[in-house]
């Protein structure tokens, strides 16, 4: 009900028309085309979720929570919460039960073919899942050009990069650094803007293909973020595989993803780190595209398996819940 909630207010368009200011529910109602009393309702529903707030009877404003559902903001997490609430990744859940019994993926059974073939016949789903990985990005890509040491490589391949958003810090922190942006080319589609935005396209290659098949030589630090989660151990090591084809004597494979505990953690504190999200990605993994999060074992078992052995594995402060895994050929 609360995601619902929140997808009929962004599709409404009330935290843009509210924005930074208070206003009354009758003329929001009015400018985005809604009644009246049922946009008060919405709108009171919104700040029992804690996204707006009633100054007095019927006048409202977006809380700082609320602010970043603002599409007009850089940090907007509109396009985030648009994917996730889409009925094409809702209905699909609704298949968890038959994932959990059998181990399939119910978005395949659902839909008739995978995820990211369904993505490509739907550009404004499309849109939305580049724009939300990217949103997704930014925080870590802040903090990860400070949490390790780039500056004894020459070369970066992001693979997996989308529109650049992780790379693109990097390179911006290491102006020794040259790097190669591997992706799709739906994948790559906003990246030069990316990339001239930060101005390093002058140091960034783009190298469109498919992981699967094969990634660009020549770099000797390999970073993956955020895509071995959204593949089977199988097709996890397949792609770790080609990184460790291309891996020159020194160079390293950098895995950026959420690193499970082996044993889920009890009380306050441990609720406390991500409020579970990291469990239910994992479930999400599980209807709609058959990957997993996964543990320190889980990461060094596939690993081991493409030819890397794990180094370290550290939490990366500043963008829980995701972790550096540090990988070099066995």
């Amino acid at each position: 009900m609360a995601s619902q909630t929140v997808r009929a207010a962004l599709r409404l368009g009330v935290f843009d028309l509210i924005g930074d200011g208070r206003r009354p529910a009758r003329e929001v109602a009015a400018d985005a085309g809604a009644e009246h009393q049922p946009m008060t309702r919405l709108l009171r529903a919104l700040a029992g979720l804690g996204l707006m707030e009633e100054h007095e009877p019927d006048t409202f404003s977006a809380t700082t929570a609320g602010a970043l559902l603002d599409s007009g903001r850089p940090d907007s997490l509109v396009s985030f919460v648009r994917m996730f609430t889409d009925p094409a990744i809702v209905r699909a859940w609704d298949g968890l039960e038959t994932s959990v019994r059998t181990g399939g993926i119910a978005f395949d059974a659902v839909f008739g073919t995978d995820f990211f073939s369904h993505l490509g016949r739907h550009p404004e789903l499309s849109a939305d899942f580049n724009a939300a990985m990217s949103q997704a990005s930014e925080e870590t890509a802040a903090v990860l050009p400070h949490a390790y040491d780039f500056g004894r490589f020459t070369s970066v391949t992001d693979v997996g990069g989308g529109d650049g958003s992780v790379l693109a810090g990097i390179l911006a922190a290491h102006p020794e650094l040259t790097g190669v942006l591997h992706d799709t080319e739906d994948g790559l589609a906003q990246a030069p803007k990316t990339l001239d935005r930060h101005g390093v396209a002058d140091r960034c290659s783009l190298a469109a293909g498919d992981f699967f098949r094969s990634v660009p030589g020549g770099s000797d630090l390999y970073l993956i973020k955020s895509v071995l989660h959204d593949w089977s151990d199988d097709q996890a090591v397949t792609i770790l595989g080609h990184c460790r084809k291309t891996l020159p004597p020194g160079g390293r494979v950098l895995i950026v993803e959420p690193v499970l505990p082996e044993v889920v953690g009890t009380g306050a504190d441990a609720h406390a780190a991500d409020g579970g999200i990291t469990y239910l990605s994992d479930l999400n993994m599980l209807v709609n595209l058959g990957g997993r999060e996964r543990t320190r074992k889980e990461f060094e078992a596939v690993c081991h398996r493409a030819g890397l052995s794990v180094v370290s594995a550290t939490p990366l402060q500043g963008a829980a819940p995701f972790s550096l895994i540090e990988t070099v050929a066995c």
